[in-house]
C-alpha cells in the first residue's frame, strides 16, 4: 500500500504550513511524477527551524578543515542565524523565488547556509562541483539562467590553494543572466572585486538573523544538480521540495542505522548528490549531526586521514566512495590500525560505482572489524539510495560487493533485450523501476522531451536507470555496470560524447571516440581513440598534450583520457554509426570481437588492433 505508507511517512516526519489533500499523481509513461499535492512546507524549516527549536545548542555541524585538529564545530542556532542572515543577503540584492543561484564552493557551513538559504525563500540553488572549469561551470549558469553566484575567494585541499573567484570571474563574463556574485573568504588573500561582486560575510554582518521562511508547494523546484549524459550536453536534473526530503531522511535513517545522539560522517564533496542527500538534506532533517569533510584522504600522510578523523572526531557512521577505498587499501593495514575507530557502527560504499571484493573486504575486514557494511545503489536521478543491504531484519546476510534489497517503495525489474520481464533468479537485464517514489528526478530542466526519452521510453511504464544488474539465486541485485555511453570516474558519471566535443575542437582533430577503460583505482578512465588529420600522425605527442589541456579547461582534470590511442580512421556502420563495442574489446586487449559484419570497411579493425599492439609494447617499456 505505498500510498498509505508514503502518506504516514510524509505526515509524520514533515513539518507542514498546509497538509497535502493527495498523496500522489503519477504517469510515468509521460514523465508526470507529483508527489504530496496541495501541501505546502518549508525545506529549511524542517532542517533547522524544528531542531534549533528542541535542541537549539545541538552541533549542526562539524567541519573537518584541510588541517587536522582545526575542526569547528556549528550547532543549529548558529546555523540557522547564518542561514537567514544569508537569506536576507540574497533577498536585498533581488534574488526571489523561483530563480536560480549557483553555488560554486568547497565544503563549509557557509556553502551549507548557501543551499538551505536558498531554500528558505524558495529560490533554486544549483551547486556546480568547484574542480569544474570556467568553460563547465558557465555552460550550467546559462543553462540554468541562474542570477547569482555564491562562491569563495579560494578553496583549501590537500594543503594546496585553488583559486575560485578566478574561474568564476572568467565564467560569468558569458553569463549576462548574472546579476551578482557574492564572495566569501576561505583565506585571509584578497582578490579583486567587480561591479558585480559582493562581499559575502561583510553583507551579511548587516543583515538579520531572523528571515521569515517562505512556504512553498511540494512540487516547486529545490534545487538542480547537473550530469553527464550519452549526449555531449550536461543536463539539469531537477529535484523538488517534499518528496525529495521526505526520501533523503528516511533512506539515511533506515540504511546508515542512524540513532540520535551519532556523528554521521559522509566525506563527499556537496557538488554531487550524494552531499546533497547524506550531507546536507538527509541527516539535518533528522537532527543529526553531520561531518563536513575539507580535505583528502591523503592529506597530511598518505593513507591515515579518514581513520584520524574517524577517532578525533567519534564518528558512528563512514560513507565513502570505492575509488578512496581502492586507493588506501594499497597502503596496507599499519594506517587503519594506528587509529582507534571502535565508534563506528555502520560503514557505507556510496554511490556511482560498484565495489570490487579486494576493497570489500578490506573495509568490512580491517576498517571495520567485522561491523556491518552496505554497499549503496542509487543515482542523481533517485534522490537517495534505492538499493541497499539495510533495512533488513535482523541478523541477514549481507553479501559482499551486492548491493542487495530494495528500498521500501522500489520495486525493482530487470528486462531482457526485447523488453520482456525477467522474472526468474539468476538472471541479468536492464535494471528498471516499475513504480515512482517521492525521492526521483521530475525533469530535465528546460527539457522535459529529453527526461521522457532517455528515463521512460526505452522500458515504457518503468524508470530506465541506464545501469544493468544481476539477481542472484536469493533474489538479491548486484549491479553490473552502466548500458549507455557514459562511464564512471572515481564515481562521476561522465558522458564519452562530453569528451568527445571537447577533443573534437582541436583545429587538428576530424573525429574522435571515447570508451571507459577498467583502472583499478578509479573504476574507469576514458581511453581516446583520436583520428588526425592526414601527415599529423607520426608525431602526435605535442598535439596530445594540446587535447588533455583541451578536455581539463572545457570540463574538469579528472576527464582527461589516461590513454589516447591515435588511430587512422574508426570502425563505422554503413550508417555511419561509431561501433563502441569494437572499440572498448580493443583497448581491453580482447581477441574475440563479436560481429563485425555490420561494418563498412571491416579491414580497420586490423589497423585499430596493430596501432594498440604497438601503444601497448611502448607503455610497456614505460613501466
Amino acid at each position: 500500500e505505498p500510498d498509505r505508507f508514503w502518506g504516514a511517512a510524509a505526515a509524520d516526519r514533515l513539518r507542514w504550513v498546509e497538509p497535502f489533500q493527495r498523496v500522489r499523481d503519477c504517469e510515468l509513461s509521460r514523465g508526470r511524477i507529483h508527489w504530496f499535492l496541495g501541501g505546502k512546507l518549508n525545506v529549511s524549516v524542517n532542517c533547522l527551524d524544528v531542531h534549533a527549536e528542541k535542541h537549539p545548542d545541538r552541533v549542526a555541524l562539524i567541519w573537518e578543515k584541510d588541517e587536522p585538529g582545526t575542526e569547528e564545530k556549528v550547532t543549529y542556532r548558529e546555523l540557522l542565524e547564518t542561514t537567514c542572515r544569508l537569506a536576507n543577503t540574497l533577498k536585498r540584492h533581488g534574488v526571489q523565488k523561483g530563480d536560480r543561484v549557483a553555488v560554486y564552493m568547497p565544503v563549509s557551513p557557509l556553502a551549507v547556509a548557501a543551499l538551505l538559504a536558498c531554500a528558505r525563500i524558495g529560490a533554486v540553488h544549483t551547486v556546480v562541483f568547484a574542480g569544474f572549469s570556467s568553460e563547465a561551470l558557465a555552460g550550467r549558469i546559462q543553462d540554468a539562467k541562474c542570477k547569482a553566484v555564491i562562491t569563495c575567494n579560494e578553496a583549501v585541499r590537500g594543503g594546496r590553494l585553488i583559486p575560485l573567484k578566478a574561474t568564476v570571474d572568467a565564467a560569468v563574463r558569458s553569463c549576462p543572466t548574472v546579476r551578482h556574485v557574492f564572495v566569501s573568504q576561505r583565506t585571509e588573500k584578497q582578490c579583486v572585486m567587480g561591479e558585480l561582486d559582493v562581499p559575502l560575510e561583510e553583507e551579511m554582518g548587516r543583515q538579520s538573523a531572523e528571515c521569515a521562511a517562505e512556504p512553498l508547494d511540494s512540487e516547486d523546484l529545490l534545487f538542480l544538480l547537473y550530469t553527464s549524459g550519452s549526449t555531449g550536453k550536461p543536463k539539469g536534473i531537477v529535484h523538488t521540495q517534499a518528496g525529495y526530503l521526505l526520501y533523503a531522511s528516511l533512506t539515511h535513517q533506515y540504511v546508515f542505522d542512524y540513532r540520535e545522539g551519532d556523528v554521521f560522517g559522509c566525506v563527499a564533496d556537496i557538488g554531487w548528490i550524494t552531499g546533497h542527500s547524506y550531507v546536507v538534506y538527509g541527516p539535518l532533517c533528522n537532527g543529526a549531526t553531520t561531518v563536513l569533510f575539507e580535505s583528502t584522504p591523503v592529506y597530511p600522510n598518505p593513507a591515515g586521514r579518514y581513520w584520524e578523523t574517524v577517532e578525533r572526531l567519534r564518528i558512528n557512521q563512514f560513507y565513502g566512495a570505492p575509488t578512496a577505498l581502492r586507493l588506501l587499501l594499497k597502503f596496507g593495514e599499519n594506517w587503519v590500525k594506528k587509529y582507534d575507530r571502535s565508534s563506528l557502527r555502520t560503514l557505507g560504499s556510496a554511490v556511482g560505482e560498484p565495489i570490487n571484493h579486494e576493497a570489500w573486504h578490506w573495509f568490512h575486514s580491517v576498517v571495520g572489524e567485522g561491523r556491518c557494511l552496505v554497499d549503496t545503489w542509487w543515482q542523481t536521478e533517485t534522490g537517495g539510495i534505492c538499493i541497499a543491504p539495510r533495512p533488513a531484519e535482523e541478523g541477514a546476510p549481507i553479501l559482499p560487493t551486492m548491493a542487495m534489497r530494495p528500498f521500501f517503495g522500489i520495486e525493482a525489474v530487470l528486462k531482457g533485450e526485447n523488453g520482456e520481464n525477467l522474472n526468474a533468479n539468476s538472471v541479468s537485464g536492464a535494471l528498471c523501476i516499475s513504480q515512482p517514489w517521492p525521492g526521483m528526478a521530475r525533469s530535465i530542466y528546460g527539457d522535459h522531451k529529453r527526461f521522457v526519452e532517455s528515463y521512460f521510453k526505452p522500458y515504457p511504464g518503468c524508470y530506465f536507470t541506464g545501469d544493468g544488474a544481476f539477481r542472484s539465486e536469493d533474489g538479491y541485485y548486484q549491479i553490473t555496470g552502466r548500458m549507455d555511453d557514459v562511464i564512471n570516474v572515481s564515481g562521476h558519471r561522465l558522458g564519452t560524447a562530453e569528451i568527445e566535443d571537447a577533443l573534437d575542437e582541436h583545429p587538428t582533430v576530424p573525429e574522435t571516440a571515447v570508451v571507459g577503460f577498467p583502472h583499478e583505482i578509479k573504476g574507469e578512465v576514458p581511453f581516446a581513440f583520436v583520428v588526425l588529420k592526414d601527415g599529423l600522425s607520426d608525431n602526435p605527442t605535442t598535439i596530445l598534450q594540446e587535447l588533455r589541456e583541451l578536455v581539463s579547461t572545457k570540463i574538469a582534470k579528472y576527464a582527461v583520457p589516461e590513454h589516447f590511442l591515435v588511430v587512422k580512421r574508426l570502425p563505422k556502420t554503413r550508417s555511419g554509426k561509431i561501433m563502441r563495442r569494437i572499440l572498448r574489446k580493443v583497448a581491453m586487449g580482447t581477441s574475440d570481437l563479436g560481429d563485425v559484419s555490420t561494418l563498412d570497411d571491416p579491414t580497420v579493425v586490423k589497423e585499430i588492433i596493430e596501432a594498440h599492439e604497438q601503444y601497448r609494447k611502448q607503455q610497456g617499456k614505460k613501466n
